[in-house]
């Protein structure tokens, strides 16, 4: 069987294909040749399995992604009190390069516009810019999983046109917020921004921040889980700039956009999403991009505001008895966790003919849930010929309509499932 979160990416990805609005980036030479037409998706779960559907493995520069991860190396290599002494962490409700300061503390907001993500590139260790963005590529390829490079033709352009970033760089060394030579940093800043990534590589990247700080591929620790809670709660308040409240009321999970049309969200202990479309809105975020997450937060519930305490993991165990495969679901089950379900029949050997859910020691069933797991139902029913047999004493999966025609058996136990299969066998 295969699975359907692909099929309900690809979905997603034709609702926003005819949305033209916005505008590539065209203060950057180099972005403005972007192909407005590319959409593409990626997310990965904590445990390290990606989905991908269209431009998944287009290369683009990763601009302004890159403030929190920089961020939370910062914190790594300098410690909290040392970047926190020189950069805030109140939302500025300016847009990302407005050149302004705290008026009491003289410091930049926070890290996310670019007075403090210059800043905290400038805390980075490293003797020079050169030595700071080897750092800082070597820290982003462990997050990816694979060796990342630069587009040399992003860093020449933004660096030509850089007089923002320049006229930014001499205020804070003027407050004495920056210790270095201005111009230094902030060419080492505008070529950390240049470095190319996928949105493949940003939605591991992204899980690894999910994953409190471990890569979940690897399982190398790439940051303090102290350090990724202090990133990802600046990127919930500040990470979509003066769009950030409408985005915490509508989408609610920490996230973080780039100019060059790439956007992230991280939902802690789920899942890591990554988005590339170039036309960018009056903000500087991608709009389709933004438009995905809406109906991403609102299809999956991924908003922070709505999420259960969470309980151990929803696949509690999975075995053959008499040539049936019977899986156990638990808990309060989410995205996440119909997830596992999902990709542990996908990725079983299917040699059986029957297949019992048995959802009785579930207390909760999301709606995305809900449907990913009928749509398993549907799928092993019309697709694979097997026989399928759903066990829920307390009717936490209501209806159970799974479409084509396919009603899912319900039993109120293991025992009855299993005769119930057997004899339909």
């Amino acid at each position: 069987m295969e699975s359907p979160i692909p099929d309900y990416l690809r979905e997603l990805l034709d609702r926003c294909t005819g949305n033209e609005q916005g505008a590539v980036a065209d203060y950057i030479p180099e972005l403005a040749r972007a192909n407005p037409d590319r959409l593409g998706i990626a997310m990965t779960t904590v445990e390290g399995a990606t989905y991908t559907v269209g431009d998944a493995d287009i290369d683009f520069s990763i601009q302004s992604i890159s403030k929190p991860f920089t961020y939370g190396l910062a914190l790594s290599d300098a410690g909290f009190d040392a970047v926190l002494s020189k950069i805030g962490v109140e939302p500025s409700g300016d847009a990302f390069n407005e050149i302004s300061l705290e008026e009491v503390t003289g410091k930049p907001f926070n890290p996310m516009i670019n007075a403090g993500a210059i800043t905290a590139h400038s805390l980075v260790n490293g003797a020079d810019s050169e030595a700071r963005v080897e750092r800082i590529r070597e820290h982003f390829s462990a997050l990816a999983g694979r060796e990342l490079s630069f587009d040399e033709a992003v860093n020449s352009s933004e660096f030509d046109t850089a007089h923002r970033n320049l006229a930014i760089g001499y205020m804070l060394k003027t407050v004495g917020i920056l210790e270095g030579d201005p111009v230094d940093v902030v060419r080492g800043y505008i070529r950390q921004c240049s470095l190319n990534v996928t949105a493949r590589d940003l939605s591991i990247m992204a899980a690894t921040l999910a994953n409190g700080g471990v890569q979940p591929n690897t399982g190398e620790r790439l940051f303090w889980p102290s350090a990724v809670r202090q990133a990802l709660s600046v990127m919930l308040t500040c990470g979509m700039y003066d769009a950030a409240g409408d985005w915490m009321s509508v989408v609610g999970i920490p996230a973080k956009s780039g100019v060059a049309g790439g956007l992230i969200g991280v939902l802690p202990g789920q899942i890591g999403i990554a988005v590339f479309s170039p036309k960018l809105d009056d903000h500087g975020n991608s709009v389709r991009g933004v438009k995905l997450f809406e109906r991403l937060s609102r299809d999956m519930g991924l908003h922070l505001m709505e999420t259960p305490t969470l309980g151990r993991a929803s696949l509690r165990s999975d075995y053959v008895k008499d040539g049936v495969h019977v899986f156990e679901v638990q808990g309060v089950v989410r995205f996440a966790g119909a997830e596992a379900v999902v990709r542990s029949i996908a990725e079983g050997d299917q040699d059986e003919d029957a297949y019992i859910l048995d959802l009785s020691r579930v207390y909760e069933l999301g709606d995305v849930a809900r449907r990913m797991l009928l749509e398993v139902v549907r799928r092993l029913t019309l697709l694979d010929k097997k026989k399928v047999a759903i066990v829920d004493p307390d009717e936490v999966l209501p209806d159970p309509d799974a479409g084509d025609g396919v009603t899912a058996d319900v039993f109120a136990t293991v025992s009855e499932a299993m005769s119930h299969v057997k004899s339909a066998a």
